[in-house]
């Protein structure tokens, strides 16, 4: 055994022989790691034991632990759920951790509504409604929402569908809609058409097609010619989209397919998803400092990250690798899912070739963002070139908001140099001027506070040669008003100004630039677009962490920490003379006033507001 502090060595003597979850902690109290163990006191001590795991990663996080907590569970299961939960909470520094917090765009289909509709949504509810997807890029769910109202006639609005309405809308006219609202369509036949694309979403394609074509036969032979002519075009609809669609699987299975590459510390998990044998989307992740983590941990953890999230999980996973906790990985999926979900690693066949396929998606985007973090040159140039930008990029700052409703409103500023993070210049700005959900006007004071004239003219700082918006012509115009405005007080080098943004019903990305009407449409899988969209999506990330941290606050907060004031001490002297904070909401002025620690002035002041709350 190495040596140890004589409290880690009770803790160790002390560990149940039980599942459970344990927490290895700093000298702050921060949380290093998490874990899960089937015998917590087997697993905790081997990380302190001669001949056990000795990785240098390993002897880092154990050289920093100065305690230990554990939480017994009632089985190993228990004890992987709640270990999901706690790295999900905490992001200790040592678990694997994927940096991605949003939800996918996914389809829904409300089967209680007398006229359902299809909806986008990023969460699954426990509702009874079906749901298709996930569709990865976003760009992914909008071309198929366009070939699904091409086939199905489906109203494309947000009125209460009754078939009392007057008159129908322009969607009519044009036939991308049969318009139940005036009763031109009923019931029954807008739920046979919903029928048809369940068939069609679920990828049971011949029934689909037998189904359409018997019913046009019936409509002609009843001479209902218009209602044939237009199933007939439904049908070569349908075939076309099935010849345009990749089958990727015969056996038209839902599947998600995971592999992953490496080079020396860097990696990249990349996953494929496909639904009813064809595939609709796909997502990497890329992770650094993880050269001693086996593929088998990898793909564990990024099971246990990625499934823990509001996904459409399939009844089946393909893998690169067998994991050791297969069966319990196994039994947490299928009570997520709620039915029955298969790990397998294929050797030969159409699964080997599966893998094969997300292992090349995995080796190409590992190869994009390498030679992103290389800061080579010459990527900058080509963007430069691609753009028409004035000056070499060699820094770029990128800006994003994010806000719920106005609330906790946050901006934040990313900086990349030579293509490289450069975290230390990373600035956030809490909002304070605008009132309301006003993203153009927030945008507008980040950018006038980064750039405030008194600030630059004693600043030696670094200025950006290009800014990074997330957004179009709207945010691209808010920030143009405040550099013209800055540049009238003081001499502003010139930076060029762009606005990164997808398009609706677009798959890829498009750049906005000043004083053009069109954007330029990116290559998706260009490096220079993975380079613009790096710089996006960490403003994103940085701007979402810090609203959260906020928002966290703000729901802890107490009122007496918003009276002007009010310290810790004086806090602390309230809360034991009145015994609760519902006591000092009831106190009148003169006993807050009588209370330790207090004035006049401040007790009435913590009246006001306690009154007006």
């Amino acid at each position: 055994m190495i040596l140890l502090m004589s409290d880690l060595e009770k803790i160790l003597k002390t560990l149940p022989k039980l599942p459970g979850v344990y927490l290895m902690k700093g000298k702050r109290a921060q949380i290093l790691y998490v874990g899960k163990a089937k015998a917590l006191a087997k697993r905790v001590r081997g990380y302190f034991q001669a001949g056990g795991e000795t990785t240098p990663k390993i002897r880092s996080l154990v050289s920093q632990i100065v305690d230990i907590e554990t939480i017994v569970t009632g089985s190993e299961l228990e004890a992987l759920i709640l270990e999901n939960n706690l790295i999900k909470r905490h992001r200790p520094k040592y678990n694997v951790i994927l940096r991605d917090d949003k939800n996918y765009p996914m389809l829904r289909l409300s089967l209680k509504d007398d006229y359902p509709r299809l909806e986008k949504v990023r969460r699954i509810q426990k509702d009874d409604a079906l749901y298709f997807g996930p569709y990865v890029p976003a760009g992914g769910l909008h071309e198929m929402l366009k070939l699904l109202r091409r086939i199905f006639p489906l109203p494309n609005c947000s009125i209460d569908i009754d078939g009392r309405l007057e008159r129908p809308c322009i969607e009519f006219e044009i036939k991308r809609c049969l318009a139940p609202c005036t009763g031109n369509q009923s019931q029954q036949d807008y739920r046979r058409m919903i029928d048809q694309l369940i068939l069609f979403l679920r990828g049971k394609d011949k029934t689909l097609v037998r189904s359409l074509r018997s019913l046009m036969e019936k409509r002609a032979a009843a001479l209902d010619f218009e209602s044939a002519a237009r199933l007939r075009d439904q049908v070569r609809q349908v075939e076309r989209a099935l010849q345009e669609q990749r089958i990727t699987s015969a056996k038209m299975e839902d599947i998600d397919v995971i592999a992953l590459a490496r080079e020396n510390e860097s990696i990249d998990i990349q996953i494929l998803f496909i639904r009813a044998g064809k595939m609709i989307g796909k997502k990497d992740f890329f992770l650094e400092g993880l050269a001693e983590t086996s593929d088998d941990a990898l793909c564990t953890a990024f099971l246990q990250r990625f499934y823990h999230k509001e996904v459409i999980i399939p009844p089946s996973i393909m893998l690169p690798c067998v994991l050791r906790d297969k069966v319990l990985l196994e039994s947490w999926l299928s009570e997520r899912r709620g039915e029955g979900v298969n790990l397998h690693t294929p050797k030969r066949g159409k699964g080997a070739a599966l893998i094969r396929l997300a292992e090349e998606n995995a080796e190409s985007a590992l190869r994009v963002h390498l030679q992103i973090r290389s800061g080579d040159k010459s990527l900058l140039i080509k963007l430069k070139d691609l753009l028409g930008l004035k000056r070499l990029p060699s820094r770029i700052e990128g800006y994003d908001i994010s806000n719920i409703l106005g609330t906790n409103a946050v901006g934040s500023m990313v900086v990349f140099e030579d293509g490289k993070a450069k975290k230390s210049d990373y600035r956030h700005f809490r909002i304070k001027t605008i009132k309301g959900a006003d993203d153009f006007a927030m945008m507008a004071e980040v950018l006038s506070r980064r750039f405030k004239p008194e600030k630059l003219k004693l600043s030696t700082g670094a200025l950006p040669d290009l800014i990074l918006i997330d957004g179009g012509k709207g945010q691209l115009s808010s920030v143009l008003a405040v550099l013209s405005e800055i540049r009238l007080q003081i001499d502003l080098p010139v930076i060029d100004l762009i606005g990164l943004a997808k398009e609706r019903g677009e798959r890829g990305e498009r750049v906005y630039l000043p004083g053009t009407s069109e954007p330029i449409e990116l290559a998706p899988a260009s490096s220079v677009t993975h380079l613009l969209m790096q710089v996006r999506d960490e403003a994103h990330r940085f701007a979402v962490s810090y609203h959260r941290k906020l928002r966290s606050k703000t729901f802890f907060e107490t009122p007496l920490q918003r009276v002007e004031g009010i310290g810790p001490l004086r806090r602390q002297a309230l809360l034991k003379y009145f015994g609760s904070l519902n006591l000092i909401r009831q106190a009148t002025l003169e006993a807050l006033q009588s209370a330790p620690r207090m004035n006049k002035t401040i007790a009435k002041r913590l009246f006001e507001d306690l009154k007006n709350k």
